[in-house]
């Protein structure tokens, strides 16, 4: 089966039964192929769990769920050292964070120092537990969901940790005829559970190292540097783009371009997921806040008046 096959088959896998959403579909392979990971904000039940979980099984990876709650500690994400009386030595109990795809739900209801105690993992791939270092299996995939801030209860994400996600997104509610195609899909028993492989995780590990092999010209490198500076030139941004945000959106642009059948980037693979990438990056000034203006609205406006590349 070619990539550019398998890719599909995902797409179609997935679609099939969270319905009636391609682009935040399209956006998630992005991030697969990318090697990042995605923070999902929108209200509870629209579906956020079932696109992991059908992803999970469409590529016959390892699926985990933990639930944050403000009681949930760092060990119940990376694992603990328990001791053996028996033997009179340390075993380590994994914790939810050693499996392919990891759903972390509502984690800005658990506190700081648990929502730290994925950055390890995110970064780099391992945990450390008791100075020991643990490998993660791979590919391996966090997708974060959060509330919106205004809810109740809930722990603003610090910037650094915002910053570890490649993209955010917001699912929303489908529209009528989507939601009346789901009820037949719900009475008809088509449920993510149901969902059979098109593909291994192998397959996935090799189309990253393919994505990365995707052109990027002198041109593009300079199209994408403008946008990002212009964020940290911007007075109505307090803090702008980062350089982990740079090398995000050029890997994004490099994975769009893949999932098109192409071997390089064009200034519209950067266009298309410039929003999604840099976003809940920036934060507005105080003064900005009060004025009403909004942060994807100025993001807007930078990549328009930004000079594409001929």
């Amino acid at each position: 089966m070619g990539n550019s096959e398998i890719v599909n088959k995902l797409r179609d896998n997935i679609n099939q039964v969270f319905v009636g959403k391609e682009n935040i579909v399209d956006n998630l392979l992005i991030c697969l192929l990318a090697g990042g990971h995605i923070l999902l904000e929108d209200v509870p039940g629209v579906g956020k769990t079932t696109l992991a979980l059908t992803l999970a099984k469409s590529m016959d990876a390892s699926f985990g769920r933990i639930q944050f709650t403000p009681d949930t500690l760092p060990s119940d994400v990376i694992g603990v050292s328990i001791y053996n009386m028996k033997t009179g030595e340390f075993t380590f109990q994994p914790g939810v964070v050693m499996n392919q795809i990891l759903l972390g739900d509502e984690i800005n209801r658990t506190s700081p120092k648990t929502q730290s105690s994925l950055l390890e993992a995110m970064a780099e791939g391992q945990v450390t537990v008791d100075g020991k270092v643990i490998k993660l299996p791979e590919p391996f995939l966090v997708i974060a969901t959060q509330n919106p801030i205004e809810f109740i209860g809930t722990y603003p994400l610090p910037e650094a940790q915002m910053d570890r996600f490649m993209m955010r997104l917001s699912v929303g509610y489908p529209g009528r005829e989507q939601e009346i195609h789901m009820m037949e899909l719900f009475l008809e028993g088509n449920t993510a559970d149901k969902v059979k492989a098109v593909c291994k995780a192998e397959d996935i590990l090799a189309m990253r190292e393919e994505v990365k092999q995707v052109k990027v010209k002198d041109n593009i490198l300079n199209y994408i540097e403008d946008i990002v500076e212009q964020t940290r030139t911007e007075v109505r941004y307090a803090l702008g783009a980062s350089p982990r945000a740079l090398l995000a959106l050029v890997r994004a642009a490099q994975a769009r371009a893949y999932m098109q059948g192409r071997d390089f980037v064009k200034p519209d693979d950067v266009k298309a997921v410039a929003k999604q990438v840099l976003a809940h990056r920036l934060v507005l000034t105080s003064e900005a806040r009060i004025q009403k203006e909004d942060v994807m609205d100025v993001l807007e406006q930078i990549i328009i008046k930004t000079k594409i590349p001929v």
